[in-house]
């Protein structure tokens, strides 16, 4: 059964997409993914010991620390690691209404103010404008290349 949330909920990029672009520094599940599919880290840009920026999309850090997200109340206890690992998750069917309901309205609101900003402010296809804001994006499964 779909919620209203999960009707509005449309990301442009797979998991699997996003971590072949390059997020999080390549240390997102710091190294324990065993619980996706395999196929999902075949091509990712992933490190093997820690946080590195040059394996994202955009070769800059973008976000904040989970500290941060914990503190801002943004960490359920069902998902940990924060946004990412619940999508991931989602993708592969697990649903829990009010957590879901949660972070997709934490996505809604992501993805327009970022991508108005940058259209507000950067040259059509300039893609290295706003660098930060266009990793940010593809770290929420928004497409940083419009």
């Amino acid at each position: 059964m779909n919620t209203r949330a999960d009707l509005e909920f449309e990301p442009q990029l797979t998991p699997r997409e996003m971590l072949e672009l390059g997020v999080f520094g390549g240390w997102y599940f710091a190294g324990d993914h065993a619980e996706f599919p395999a196929e999902w880290f075949a091509n990712a840009k992933l490190s093997p010991d820690g946080f590195d920026a040059r394996l994202n999309c955009f070769g800059v850090a973008a976000g904040q620390s989970r500290q941060a997200w914990r503190d801002k109340g943004w960490i359920t206890p069902e998902d940990p690691l924060g946004w990412f690992q619940w999508y991931c998750r989602y993708t592969l069917g697990r649903r829990i209404p009010g957590v879901d309901a949660f972070q997709i309205k934490r996505w809604r609101a992501f993805g327009p103010r970022h991508i108005g900003a940058i259209r507000h402010n950067c040259p059509d296809m300039d893609f290295t404008c706003r660098p930060g804001q266009r990793q940010a994006l593809l770290q929420w499964a928004y497409d940083p290349f419009f």
